[in-house]
């Protein structure tokens, strides 16, 4: 089984909650700009894998780039269960089927079932609030970090993404 949702990332950025000395007002960084990416996510909370991708629009065809990362990730003679939400592009007959996948939607506004709601969440407040981007190419390069950060850690995938709904 595993999970797939994309965020949006921007140089604007999120400002969140931080820590500071009594009666002080810490000042945060916040940019008006507006380039932003999209961080594909996929996680298989049983292996503590992912699959993670930075591209420039969510539509159909990079959904298919997404898909086919997934399906290579896949081991050998297995098949996989991909859960998402309803957006226009994950159910689109555009598409592209693959042999080892099995598309499964969530029920509609039900964003509370998709673990990677609670990962775009982690990375916002652990690594993607609270500062400044140079350039577009800095924001790539944090969001990449940023998913790397958390993948390489397989029990914090487990511990974050695993939902006992599943296994029912």
């Amino acid at each position: 089984m595993w999970f797939q949702d994309e965020a949006r990332f921007g140089q604007q950025g999120s400002i969140t909650r931080m820590w500071a000395l009594k009666g002080t007002r810490p000042r945060a960084i916040r940019q008006q700009q507006f380039k932003y990416t999209y961080l594909f996510g996929a996680v298989c909370p049983s292996r503590g894998v992912g699959v993670g991708l930075i591209l420039p629009y969510a539509n159909s065809n990079t959904m298919t780039i997404h898909l086919e990362h997934i399906s290579a990730e896949i081991p050998a003679g297995k098949h996989a269960v991909i859960i998402l939400d309803q957006a226009g592009w994950h159910t689109s007959k555009k598409l592209k089927s693959f042999q080892n996948i099995t598309i499964m939607a969530l029920p509609s506004a039900s964003p509370e079932l998709n673990p990677c709601e609670q990962v775009w969440k982690k990375l916002r407040e652990d690594s993607l609030s609270n500062r400044r981007f140079d350039s577009e190419e800095d924001l790539i390069q944090a969001c990449c970090d940023a998913w790397n950060s958390f993948i390489d850690i397989p029990e914090t995938v487990r511990s974050l993404c695993t939902r006992t709904w599943i296994n029912v």
